[in-house]
């Protein structure tokens, strides 16, 4: 699909479908009052008869029957104006492309006029509109047939200017939308791979074909390599698979002065079926989704190099396959991890901590600004936040507010929860450093606790997405499947960094 800016009025444009946006109960723009009057106040009928109010993701589409002009107009809610913000605007267009889709139109216009966004930009207006239109026109159709979708996918998008001089701003906004985009369908389609086709390898060679196509340093620590290091829990979680494990690197040098590289690190647990601790049958087969986090990493690495900012970044994914055998590790082994702690595990299925400890140990290597890794980690985290928001535990207050500030400004919400000294004594083990569950009790925060044990030499922050990575239904902007979540909120966050907002 393409996303073009052209400069032109709404009422004189010639097109399949214009898209409108329009808030809750306000008087319509003198513009929109024109158009109304050239399709016979087809607008104000529909807004009599309360077949469109404005809410938020409601539309309506109207066909003109005009001999100039629109031949269907498409009326996009924006909720109540107080309430009108760049994430309501992103979902609005979401909502008018799904509504595009479905009535099979391929080519529209979009106006983005008196949106009323308080101290918002053209651009940033037009990356959230872009933004709105490229996460919903998103599909993983790489094993459905040519004739299984009766739904034509969108062809042409233009954004309407109203002069020359917003062409270079909206164009601008365009760019990143389609940057950052890039990166939330990479993660899509990586975590949406299935599991015969998604081993530890290929995502390992993803990313790195990804990274040669984009000037990104990437290097594979295999398990050989591995063993020499001593990553034990990492390792300890690989061995009950004939998939073999990989270390997967990845660095973006975006900062000449050398300054000291922001680190991410992503859970990449390509299929888990908890190993010995077996997980119950149902929904096993969305494990495939394990390696969120990882895909997050891997997508935000990507969209950072489109982007071209001016950071440093590293990347350290830690890719296995957790399943059960007569190697796998059993409950109540003990395990050597790259730190030299030991590691008494009593539940193979709180793997992701394990390969993680590991991963934050190595990347310590590199001197980071600040450590951030994301994880579909707990269970406990659906239970506490559902699928609204992702929680936030670390130890920099700091950085968890610009995160959690980020995720405000991209609408990918976080949650802070606590991790005060107490919950510490949940993980303490009579025949090792550090067990890895603390129970039931607190299972967010203990897994945190747990991690923290390797991350107390930087600034750190964790994001547990386990409510966050996989949509189960489809929504607006989010079909069913991987959600990509969190590219967003890490390129929002590192632009604020960067300074190039």
């Amino acid at each position: 699909m393409k996303i073009l800016i052209k400069k032109t009025t709404s009422a004189s444009l010639k097109t399949p479908c214009l898209v409108l946006f329009a808030t809750e109960g306000r008087a319509k723009p003198q513009f929109l009052t024109q158009l109304d009057e050239h399709i016979g106040s087809l607008i104000s009928a529909a807004q009599h008869s309360r077949e469109f109010n404005g809410r938020a993701d409601e539309t309506l589409l109207i066909h003109t029957g005009a001999s100039s002009g629109p031949a269907r107009i498409l009326l996009a809610g924006l909720g109540k104006q107080a309430n009108v913000s760049l994430d309501r605007l992103r979902q609005a267009a979401s909502a008018a492309a799904a509504m595009l889709k479905q009535k099979n139109i391929t080519r529209a216009c979009v106006s983005p006029e008196n949106i009323p966004i308080r101290k918002a930009s053209s651009a940033q207006q037009a990356q959230a509109i872009a933004e709105g239109i490229l996460l919903a026109d998103y599909r993983y159709n790489r094993y459905l047939s040519a004739d299984s979708d009766k739904n034509k996918p969108l062809e042409q998008i233009i954004l309407l200017a109203t002069d020359t001089k917003s062409i270079a701003l909206l164009q601008q906004g365009v760019d990143t939308a389609e940057a950052i985009c890039a990166g939330v369908h990479l993660a899509r389609d990586l975590v949406n791979a299935p599991g015969n086709l998604k081993s530890p390898e290929f995502l390992a060679m993803q990313a790195v074909a990804m990274a040669e196509k984009n000037r990104i340093k990437a290097h594979l620590l295999d398990r050989t390599r591995m063993q020499d290091l001593g990553f034990g829990a990492l390792l300890g979680v690989a061995q009950g698979s004939t998939r073999p494990p990989y270390l997967i690197v990845l660095e973006y040098q975006g900062d000449a002065t050398g300054t000291a590289p922001l680190a991410l690190v992503g859970k990449g647990v390509t299929f888990d079926t908890g190993g010995i601790s077996l997980k119950p049958a149902d929904k096993m087969d969305e494990m495939k989704m394990d390696m969120g986090g990882a895909a997050t990493v891997i997508g935000t690495m990507l969209a950072a190099a489109r982007l071209k900012l001016p950071v440093n970044l590293v990347a350290i994914v830690p890719a296995v396959e957790n399943m059960p055998s007569g190697t796998a590790i059993r409950p109540g082994d003990i395990l050597t991890s790259l730190s030299g702690k030991t590691i008494e595990v009593l539940n193979t299925d709180a793997e992701g901590r394990l390969i993680l400890a590991d991963a934050l140990t190595y990347v310590k290597r590199y001197n980071p600004k600040v450590v951030i890794d994301l994880a579909t980690l707990t269970g406990a985290c659906i239970i506490a936040l559902g699928n609204q928001a992702a929680a936030i535990l670390g130890n920099d207050d700091k950085l968890i507010d610009r995160l959690l500030k980020a995720g405000q400004r991209s609408g990918e919400r976080l949650w802070q929860l606590p991790l005060w000294e107490e919950y510490a004594s949940q993980i303490k083990s009579d025949f090792a450093d550090v067990k890895n569950t603390g129970g039931r009790p607190a299972g967010t925060i203990t897994a945190a606790a747990f991690l923290q044990k390797f991350a107390d030499q930087y600034n750190w922050a964790h994001l547990d997405i386990a409510g966050m990575a996989w949509e189960d239904k489809g929504k607006t902007g989010t079909p069913r499947g991987g959600t990509g979540f969190g590219v967003r909120l890490l390129i929002d966050y590192l632009r604020h960094e960067a300074g190039v907002v």
